[in-house]
């Protein structure tokens, strides 16, 4: 699926891309020249598309040392560039799977009254270079479905949990949103009686270096949380749902509470 950060490099906004991550894609831009130039002495193949098309040479606002990294990573990522085409550009951006909304931030009703399915192919349309533009509104600011956080704040009272009740009802036989985005130093937890479940642990050691945790989803509404985390361990063996008492989520994950199932990283 699509989150902020596909946005933010197709569109060449590298704030959080460290210098190593600009290294490897000069690197691959070198090859990836040296292949056209193979290619355009071939008899039948199709003229390669010039990289580095319509951008300048240098960046005289960067410094020399990642200049190039730079002009390489805008070069793949652009909509229409060879990486962005081709690794990002068939992604959804909202998923309904059964009962289940995914988004990686969040969805209000502006954007279920604009579609769906709308916003994925114009967010496809526009990666694949057939678009010139997504509305700011769908990718871009604080209310996107990309960067939207009013689902996910870590207290649950400061969950605007009507709102998300209208969005889901107003999405056939959606029951709960899944999102990412807002990292839930808890780990995965719900609120608003379950429907929001945010699934950020923040993995990366770029954030807080969280542990493993999967939502494993059997079905519909079977759901549980698989951890790697210790403080888990051995709690609620003994706890058993009768399953014809089982319903939707809020037996298995009560809102901000234990893990019921333990797994090793």
């Amino acid at each position: 699926m699509n989150g902020n950060h596909e946005i933010m490099n197709i569109d060449g906004d590298f704030r959080f891309v460290t210098k190593s991550a600009l290294d490897e894609f000069r690197v691959w831009a070198d090859w990836y020249c040296v292949g056209n130039s193979m290619k355009s002495l071939c008899d039948g193949l199709e003229k390669p598309k010039d990289l580095y098309r319509g951008l300048p040479l240098v960046f005289p606002n960067l410094k020399q040392e990642i200049s190039d990294g730079v002009r390489a990573r805008f070069a793949a990522l652009r909509p229409e560039g060879p990486i962005s085409s081709r690794f990002l550009a068939n992604n959804l951006t909202i998923v309904v799977v059964g009962d289940s909304v995914f988004v990686h931030g969040g969805l209000l009703p502006s954007h279920v009254d604009y579609g769906l399915d709308r916003i994925n192919e114009e967010v496809r349309d526009w990666i694949s270079g057939l678009k010139e533009s997504v509305s700011k509104n769908l990718i871009r600011g604080r209310n996107s479905v990309v960067w939207l956080r009013k689902f996910s704040q870590e207290l649950a009272q400061h969950c605007d949990c009507s709102t998300l009740e209208h969005v889901l009802a107003t999405i056939p036989g959606a029951k709960r949103m899944i999102m990412g985005h807002t990292i839930q130093e808890s780990g995965i937890n719900g609120v608003c009686e379950n429907r929001a479940i945010r699934i950020d642990v923040g993995m990366s050691k770029g954030c807080i270096n969280g542990l493993p945790e999967v939502l494993e989803i059997n079905g519909n509404s079977e759901l549980r949380v698989l951890t790697s985390n210790p403080i888990y361990q051995k709690r609620y063996e003994s706890s058993v749902v009768e399953s014809n008492t089982k319903e939707g989520l809020g037996l298995l994950i009560p809102e901000h509470g234990p893990k019921q199932v333990e797994v090793k990283a």
